[in-house]
């Protein structure tokens, strides 16, 4: 039993050494934070006024201009292939050949008929004109005359419609030559010589144009009217970047005409150069642009801003160095600046230290740490 009070007081002697000490080094720290007459330590701002734009952030993605699905006009078979895989190529180039014997065949029949029937009407003109001369001397009738006339009408006929064949021939002759009808890089090609080319089969080879290409990205509809207000010619300049590149700078050249219900969002796509190839399709890129400009912004640090129950509010520094809440409205954050209203350009505001303040405390300014000076070395 004796012993159990022994205990109990050393642990009572410890518990007042403990406070003791808090009191001492505790008290010393918090007089460090507060000042010993209840003054807090903060870090205080000039709030300033400037003109400032307001940039909107979005993810897109690369996307080509024009693609096109190169099919065959006929069915046939790929006699030659002209391209190789991943090649760039013109608009008008030629990309495959096909079996063309029987379309040439075709061709020379028609000439033939052509030529054919060109003698027979050449043939038919000289009977009409003898035939026309013996009628001026009584020598034949009128209708020997017009039985030779109806004759060449007719071959007249023929031969047009000879000349019409050949030119449908020339064009299913021509139809065997695929050519590109965009300029840009093919994709994989996925016939072979020897294979069958179908109309509506699979696609011979795509063809992507890569200069100029597009990148495609949605922004919230909030943003269409400020686009549209700064640039009404539709004209706004787009920055895009691949991670770990150069900025690169196009410009908006469509805005979809509906919103999305779903997400309040709307589509937007901007054009930009390709010559280097630097904008891959199917990419993901960060896009930025300026939406809109805050002019005459008073400024101050986002971190100075203060979110209470209700309203925003700033710590503004009085002339006898006591704080006053001020409240504010946010209009815009841009790089950590905060456009506000509701207070003055050139009011001190607390940047630092503004949990600890109330309507009324006085404050002092910190000091900064004087720079350690280089070791000599």
């Amino acid at each position: 039993m004796q012993a159990s009070k022994k205990y109990l007081w050393i642990g009572v002697g410890v518990a007042v050494v403990a406070g003791a000490a808090y009191l001492v080094f505790g008290g010393k720290a918090e007089r460090g934070r507060s000042g010993g007459d209840g003054t807090q330590s903060v870090k205080t701002v000039i709030a300033t006024q400037k003109t400032i734009p307001i940039t909107v952030t979005a993810n897109g993605y690369v996307t080509a201009v024009s693609t096109v699905d190169v099919r065959p006009k006929v069915q046939n078979i790929v006699r030659t292939i002209h391209v190789k895989e991943g090649q760039f190529v013109k608009a008008g180039q030629l990309l495959f050949t096909l079996d063309e014997r029987s379309d040439q065949s075709n061709v020379a029949k028609a000439s033939a008929q052509l030529a054919a029937g060109q003698a027979d009407l050449a043939d038919a003109e000289q009977v009409l004109k003898r035939n026309q001369d013996l009628l001026s001397k009584n020598f034949v009738s009128q209708a020997v005359v017009d039985t030779a006339r109806n004759k060449v009408e007719a071959l007249r006929n023929t031969v047009k419609a000879n000349q019409a064949a050949i030119q449908s021939s020339a064009v299913a002759l021509s139809d065997n030559k695929i050519t590109a009808g965009i300029s840009g890089r093919i994709g994989v090609i996925n016939v072979h010589p020897g294979s069958l080319a179908q109309p509506t089969g699979t696609v011979m080879v795509t063809i992507v144009q890569i200069d100029p290409i597009m990148i495609s990205f949605t922004l919230p509809e909030r943003e269409l009217r400020n686009i549209r207000a700064t640039y009404p010619q539709g004209n706004a300049p787009v920055h895009a970047q691949l991670p770990g590149q150069e900025v690169l700078t196009g410009k908006l050249t469509f805005i979809d005409n509906l919103a999305d219900t779903q997400s309040g969002t709307i589509r937007m796509k901007a054009e930009f150069a390709n010559a280097e190839q630097k904008l891959w399709p199917g990419a993901y890129v960060n896009v930025n642009l300026v939406s809109r400009e805050v002019p005459d912004a008073v400024l101050v640090p986002a971190q100075a801003v203060v979110t209470g129950p209700v309203d925003k509010l700033l710590y503004v520094v009085q002339p006898d160095d006591t704080v006053q809440e001020q409240k504010i409205e946010v209009l815009a954050i841009e790089d950590g600046q905060a456009a506000v209203s509701g207070v003055k350009a050139g009011s001190r505001v607390v940047v630092e230290g503004t949990k600890n303040l109330r309507p009324g405390t006085k404050i002092r300014e910190v000091k900064k740490a004087a720079a350690t000076p280089a070791a000599p070395t």
